[in-house]
């Protein structure tokens, strides 16, 4: 039964900053057992500022400084970031790393909606991403994902029981509201445990932002395939560790039939 620590924060513009933040994240969550520690999107970097100029290689400081601190405290450690694409934007990649893995996953559907173009400075990723650990297989998504079914339906089909969702929800009128259905209805969707982490609001801790970019607003929640709310975060800065029983997931799939019973 994985234990996974959901480590809610406001990113900093400065990725050296940033790397404090995990560290200080990582040893809390590795001494009340965490094996996986999941950051929000933007972890890097929030977004806000210019991305071009912090994007870096899965082989560059910024993700090996993040590999260290894995080694470090024998976790996987899955965190936000951007890395270059070669079409002259970046692409919008959460990091795995630790316990033998390291890879990203490039956000596949980007946030052209509610007045934002991500998709102006940032290129989509294509792939659906799973990986094992402890015999458990995961599934990723980021943000803007969790509005699409299909793609956590995909990752079940994959064997995923568990999904993990970074994310740095924009805010506005009912976004939290939005957020906090979306995270049930795909764990309903697909059966899967959904495990959203977000970035903090900036303002529960006085954090002056970008007020037109997506920057998070909290409220990192956990359902698992019954649409069943195990934790939820407030506002501010957060840490939540929770033990999860992948077994659920194939109690759910086997109550609801949401996989079985598809038709189209």
């Amino acid at each position: 039964m994985p234990r996974i620590a959901l480590c809610q924060l406001t990113a900093a513009e400065d990725p050296e900053t940033n790397l404090k933040l995990i560290r200080e994240g990582v040893a809390a969550a590795a001494a009340d057992g965490a094996r996986i520690v999941v950051f929000p999107e933007a972890t890097m970097a929030r977004f806000g500022v210019p991305l071009k100029p912090l994007a870096e290689p899965l082989d560059g400081p910024w993700a090996s400084t993040v590999a260290s601190i894995a080694g470090e405290h024998g976790v996987v450690i899955v965190a936000g970031m951007f890395t270059p694409s070669p079409d002259g934007r970046v692409s919008n990649t959460l990091l795995v790393t630790g316990g033998g893995h390291h890879f990203g996953y490039d956000k596949i559907h980007l946030y052209d909606a509610f007045g934002f173009a991500e998709s102006d400075t940032v290129a989509p990723g294509t792939a659906p991403v799973t990986f094992e650990v402890d015999g458990v297989t995961f599934g990723v998504a980021t943000c803007y994902d969790i509005r699409f079914p299909e793609l956590f339906r995909k990752l079940a089909d994959d064997g995923a029981d568990i999904v993990l969702v970074p994310t740095s929800w924009g805010a506005g009128e009912g976004k939290r509201e939005q957020w906090e259905v979306l995270v049930r209805a795909r764990a309903l969707d697909s059966g899967c445990w959904v495990l959203g982490c977000g970035q903090a609001d900036p303002a529960a801790s006085g954090t002056q932002v970008n007020p037109k970019a997506p920057t998070g607003i909290g409220y990192s929640t956990v359902s698992d395939g019954f649409g069943r709310v195990h934790a939820q975060l407030g506002a501010g800065p957060e840490t939540v560790v929770v033990d999860i029983d992948p077994a659920v997931s194939g109690k759910a799939r086997a109550a609801t039939g949401a996989l079985a019973n598809r038709r189209l």
